[in-house]
C-alpha cells in the first residue's frame, strides 16, 4: 500500500464537511471520558456515603450528633440533605407553618410525601449527564457512518475521470474513508458501556437511599430507630423480594 495513505493523507485531502466530522466526533469523545470520569467519582462518594454516614447516622446519640456524623461522612451531600430535608418536614408539621394542602394529611403522609419529592431530586442528580451519553452512543456511530459514505462519494469522483484504475487506487481512498466509521464506533462503544453501568449503579444507590428513607420515616413517625447495615446491593435485593412478598 502507498506509504501516503493514512490518517494524515485524509485529513489533508478531506474537506471542510468531513473535518468538521471529524472534529464533532473528538467533542463527543472528550464530553463521554468527561462525563463518564465525573460519574464515577460522584457515585463512589455515595456508596462511600451508604457505606459509613448511615450508620454513624444511626449510632448517634441524638438528633444533631446524628446530623453531623453525616456532615463528616457524606462526601456527596445526597444522604445528609435526605435527613435535613426530613427533620425540617417534621419541624414544618409540627409547628404547622408552610405547609399548605399538605397540613389535611396526617404526620406519617406527610412525611412519607417530603421523603419522596427529596428522592425524586436525588434521583435527578445522579442521572444528570447520562442522557448525554445515551444520544453520544447513539448518534457517534451514525456520524462517523455519514461520514464515510462523504468519503466514498468524494473517492469516486476523483477517480471518476481517469480512463484505467488499478485496485489500489480505489482501496486507498476508500479504506480510508472506512476510518470515519471505526472513529463513530470507537466513541459510541464507551458511551454506551458508561451509560449501562451508570444506570444500574444508580438504581442500586437509589434502593439504599429508599432504604435510609424509610428508616426516617419509621423514626420521626414512631420513634423506631433502625440500624441499617446493608449495603445498596442488599437493599436493591430486599426491596425486590419485598414487592415479590417473599
Amino acid at each position: 500500500m502507498d506509504k501516503q495513505l493514512g490518517l494524515a493523507h485524509f485529513w489533508q485531502q478531506g474537506d471542510v464537511v468531513s473535518h468538521a466530522l471529524a472534529i464533532i466526533l473528538l467533542l463527543m469523545s472528550v464530553a463521554s471520558w468527561s462525563l463518564l470520569t465525573i460519574k464515577l467519582l460522584e457515585q463512589w462518594r455515595v456508596r462511600q456515603a451508604l457505606r459509613h454516614a448511615v450508620p454513624a447516622f444511626w449510632q448517634a446519640g441524638s438528633q444533631q450528633a446524628a446530623q453531623q456524623a453525616l456532615l463528616a461522612h457524606d462526601g456527596s451531600g445526597l444522604v445528609a440533605g435526605l435527613a435535613a430535608e426530613a427533620a425540617q418536614a417534621a419541624q414544618a408539621y409540627a409547628a404547622k407553618s408552610g405547609l399548605g394542602l399538605g397540613g389535611e394529611l396526617d404526620a406519617g403522609a406527610y412525611l412519607g410525601r417530603m421523603l419522596q419529592q427529596a428522592l425524586l431530586q436525588a434521583q435527578s442528580r445522579l442521572e444528570q449527564g447520562l442522557t448525554v451519553l445515551a444520544s453520544i452512543g447513539a448518534t457517534a456511530p451514525f456520524i462517523g457512518l455519514f461520514g464515510t459514505v462523504w468519503g466514498i462519494y468524494h473517492a469516486l469522483i476523483g477517480l471518476s475521470g481517469r480512463s484505467q484504475m488499478t485496485i489500489d487506487q480505489v482501496a486507498g481512498p476508500v479504506g480510508e474513508a472506512l476510518v470515519m466509521t471505526a472513529i463513530g464506533l470507537f466513541v459510541a462503544i464507551p458511551a454506551v458501556l458508561a451509560y449501562n453501568a451508570c444506570t444500574r449503579s444508580n438504581r442500586l444507590m437509589l434502593a439504599g437511599l429508599e432504604g435510609f428513607a424509610h428508616g426516617l420515616h419509621a423514626y420521626l413517625v414512631a420513634g423506631v430507630r433502625q440500624y441499617q447495615t446493608t449495603t445498596p446491593a442488599a437493599a436493591a435485593r430486599q426491596t425486590a423480594a419485598a414487592a415479590r412478598g417473599v
